[in-house]
């Protein structure tokens, strides 16, 4: 009467392997979510980076003072005639 039952426990041992650890198991799948949901959350990210980024080129062609405020602001730029005041901040 033993041997049945050992065979039955092995026989389902066999048969549970490949749904817990095989190449399609259910550890594999956790794991492929996890990288799958990681890599959502970093193409978000990209979205909205490349959203600010298009913006500021929209804005660069379409007129002049985008690009004046960069050439002030970055460049230290001014125009003709114009003074140029730097207040220095208090630490």
């Amino acid at each position: 009467m033993r041997w049945p039952i050992i065979i039955l426990a092995v026989l389902v041992v066999v048969l549970q392997y490949p749904l817990w650890l095989g190449k399609g198991g259910w550890l594999r799948v956790w794991e492929v979510d996890r990288q799958l949901q990681a890599q959502r959350d970093e193409n978000t990210r990209l979205e909205q980076r490349n959203a600010g980024l298009e913006a500021e080129v929209r804005d660069l062609k379409s007129g002049n003072d985008a690009i004046e405020e960069r050439a002030r602001y970055e460049l230290g730029l001014t125009k003709p005639n114009e003074i140029f005041v730097q207040i220095p901040r208090k630490n």
